[in-house]
């Protein structure tokens, strides 16, 4: 079977491997679709950041896969060849406190393992998964639908439940990458009366208001800030997620809360700079930190996903074969197209 790997420096090779062979516990899928993670881009593609046991060990790529299973190891319990499955893309010990509650992404202990990161993932034509990784993915949703609900879709339903949005919020999204896109598209399912779109590419927010991630699209400069208000009567919104990772996505973000409001922090890596008494302090206003979701809030998403006709798809701008993996990662990396995925036949 062929795999992606990514040396770093912006390079893809793609070599031949044998077709693995699933444990005790694991599954044996055939691959259908995989897209690419702005992590990925941030992390590996670019330069190897990750140290020890958090960095990229030579593995095949890709942590976001969807497909069907065609052989089982021993011991599996609940899934069976022909399923179709989206996989939650870390495996971690099992029996942490964190683990038990299906944030494996929190496990601590030396087993815990990244797909595509720290063992084999989904950029390939298999992968072995542990099936305790496995969520089904419902005959509504296409392979391609199921590849963005672990990391992206995920992710942000996380988040914005860890808010409790609701009918009673107006919501800002700085960063309108694939991550805002998705954040918009939840938001608004879970009824969110206005969703405002910030972000330096126009391009971006094009796609974002073409796809009905967001009812107003504001270009992230000086005079970002007097449109949010602008927009809010001059109060800003109930709720702020910062998908950018940026320093000045995160400020606009904080910035643009209403007092006694509530801010995600969901972008990775910077730094931010801010004068706390006056941006949070006397706002009054509360900061969660939202890292990836459990495996349970996946399952409640892809039945939530079924009942709102909402198809992560939408936001997917660019397909590429495996043999194009190269091309597909030049696209990602430049950062002014919607998620782009990787689709086996």
């Amino acid at each position: 079977m062929k795999g992606v790997l990514l040396p770093g420096q912006r390079r893809v090779e793609i070599k031949e491997f044998p077709v693995p062979e699933p444990g005790h516990g694991q599954v044996l899928v055939k691959v259908k679709a995989s897209s690419i993670c702005g992590s990925d881009i941030r992390a590996i593609y670019r330069e190897h950041l990750g140290h020890g046991p958090e960095g990229y060990q030579d593995v095949i790529a890709g942590h976001e896969p969807c497909g069907q299973i065609v052989k089982l190891g021993p011991g599996c319990k609940r899934f069976k060849e022909g399923d179709r499955v989206i996989l939650y893309h870390i495996s971690g010990c099992g029996v942490c406190r964190d683990c038990r509650e299906g944030y494996m992404i929190s496990c601590t202990s030396p087993l815990r393992a990244a797909y595509g990161w720290q063992r084999d993932g989904g950029h390939a034509d298999y992968l072995v998964a542990e099936e305790n990784t496995c969520v089904l993915l419902p005959d509504e949703l296409s392979y391609v639908d199921g590849a963005l609900v672990a990391c992206g879709f995920g992710t942000v339903y996380e988040a914005l439940s860890r808010v409790k949005v609701s009918g009673e919020d107006r919501v800002l999204i700085t960063g309108m990458g694939p991550v805002g896109m998705a954040a918009g598209l939840v938001a608004k399912a879970m009824g969110a009366s206005l969703v405002i779109g910030a972000d330096v590419s126009p391009s971006r927010l094009d796609i974002s208001r073409e796809v009905g991630a967001i009812d107003h699209a504001v270009i992230s400069d000086d005079r970002a800030l007097g449109q949010i208000k602008g927009l809010t009567q001059d109060l800003g919104c109930e709720v702020s997620i910062d998908c950018s990772g940026s320093p000045g996505g995160r400020l606009l973000a904080l910035q643009g809360t209403r007092r006694w409001g509530r801010c995600a922090m969901v972008g990775e890596g910077n730094r931010v700079d801010f004068d706390v008494s006056q941006t949070i302090i006397h706002n009054q206003i509360t900061i969660y930190g939202s890292w990836v979701t459990s495996t349970g809030h996946m399952e409640d998403l892809v039945e939530k996903l079924v009942a709102w006709k909402l198809k992560p798809e939408i936001i997917v701008t660019h397909r590429f074969s495996l043999d194009q993996a190269a091309e597909a990662y030049r696209i990602a990396d430049e950062g002014q197209s919607g998620k782009v995925c990787i689709v086996m036949d």
